[in-house]
């Protein structure tokens, strides 16, 4: 196991980034890919598809007229017309976009996630690597990670899509870099308001005893939806009430681009592994496999974090991120933007040295730059049916076995680090000292 201080950790992973030429071809990977994608967005003749952009936009100026949650969105995908899924708080916040042409907006939309990922990389380095993340070496690798965090499926599909994933996953990160406590809270409160799914971020702050903040940010989650009551309380009842339950009104469930752990059983069982079922005439609201299933990561999860150095705020941060992506009913590949700090931290974290941290950074570089759920997603007849292909579905569980593999390294990593101390504290081998004196 690696255990060095913040600055010979840069130096040992630092060295290519030291080159005198890195920054220059770092800087031009990264105005590269941001030039594709905006070129792709302008000339090619579905660049400007952005289908939840355009929900974002055109759904949220519906807000007041008691119909935000009827609006959908069909120009560009017939076979699923897209309602407005997120909290009306999202609406209040996306409202003035609709005042723009929507090309404006999409293309300042690239550019802000692009400077958005440069950020997060940053504040990871930052949290692994300290005051040394300040070195010019270091301000190199977060430019060239954020070229390379482009092209990974969870960002190329924020892009393709027009989400918001890559803000939410910053407004996390800066509340958690922060030491005070209300911007914490409210950082995350302002998250879960837009969209639900940060909300599990609480769950980091009792794992780090951050009490006030998991106050803030509870405080601060009720206020978004007393601002929301009080511009459109119809709506605003109406998400809370019928529609904060129905996973089918967001999308298919077993589509391969569900990456959660519902989608991946779904697939796997040929069924909705989440649906309620019957139990001697009383209906249960949850599929058994998935509470099952959902129940044995959270054991997992919280061995994995007894494992990590009480410092470590990233990897906390991470097993937190990745149990709410995996219990969640939904999380659509673009909701994985956190597998970039992952990787960072794998490669250049507490744990860089230890047997299978380089592997498992290697598996989620080659599943995201490769796009296994994209190419599965071309296989699957429909989004809406659930087959079970065999070897397809397995592929199709990608993300799901590469967080199982993560918990299950931790948890052998703190295995091995109590055998290590153990050994330390046992004794010596006494054998060839003078056997003591007889008493008397």
């Amino acid at each position: 196991m690696l255990d060095v201080a913040d600055g010979e950790r840069g130096e040992a992973g630092g060295r290519w980034f030291a080159h005198p030429r890195a920054r220059t071809i770092a800087t031009t990977l990264l105005g590269v890919s941001v030039l594709i994608r905006l070129l792709w967005m302008l000339l090619a003749p579905n660049g400007m598809n952005l289908v939840d952009l355009h929900v974002y936009v055109k759904g949220a100026a519906a807000l007041g007229s008691g119909h935000l949650y009827d609006f959908t969105y069909a120009d560009h995908t017939p076979d699923f017309p897209l309602p407005f899924t997120y909290p009306t708080f999202a609406a209040v916040v996306f409202w003035p976009l609709h005042f723009l042409p929507f090309g404006v907006v999409a293309v300042l939309w690239l550019l802000l996630i692009a400077a958005a990922l440069y950020a997060v990389v940053r504040i990871s380095l930052g949290l692994i690597l300290g005051d040394a993340a300040n070195d010019r070496r270091w301000r190199t690798a977060a430019v060239g990670w954020t070229a390379v965090g482009l092209w990974m499926e969870p960002v190329r599909t924020t892009i393709d899509y027009g989400q918001v994933n890559v803000f939410l996953v910053l407004a996390v990160m800066v509340a958690v870099r922060s030491k005070r406590w209300w911007w914490s809270g409210l950082l995350v409160a302002i998250a879960a308001g837009i969209k639900l799914t940060p909300a599990v971020t609480g769950l980091y702050f009792l794992a780090r005893r951050r009490w006030a903040s998991v106050l803030a940010s509870a405080v601060g989650f009720f206020a978004t939806m007393g601002l929301s009551f009080a511009i459109s309380p119809r709506e605003t009842r109406t998400y809370f009430g019928p529609l904060i339950g129905d996973a089918h009104r967001i999308g298919p469930v077993g589509s391969v681009i569900n990456q959660s752990l519902r989608g991946a059983l779904s697939r796997l069982l040929g069924h909705d592994a989440g649906a309620p079922w019957y139990l001697h005439g009383h209906r249960i609201p949850f599929g058994p496999w998935w509470i099952a299933w959902v129940l044995i990561v959270a054991v997992l999860a919280v061995l994995a974090w007894r494992a990590l150095d009480s410092d470590d705020r990233l990897g906390t941060l991470l097993v937190v991120q990745l149990f709410g992506l995996m219990a969640s009913p939904i999380s659509w590949t673009h909701h994985w933007v956190w597998l970039l700090p992952l990787v960072l931290w794998l490669l250049y974290g507490p744990l860089r040295e230890v047997t299978g941290a380089r592997v498992l950074a290697g598996y989620w570089l080659l599943t995201t730059l490769v796009g296994v759920a994209w190419l599965l997603s071309f296989l699957q007849p429909t989004i809406w049916t659930i087959s079970r292909s065999g070897i397809l579905s397995w592929l199709g569980a990608v993300d799901v076995i590469g967080v199982l593999a993560f918990y299950l390294w931790l948890i052998w990593v703190r295995r091995d680090r109590l055998g290590v101390r153990l050994s330390a504290a046992a004794p010596a081998d006494r054998s060839d000292a003078p056997a003591p004196h007889p008493a008397g």
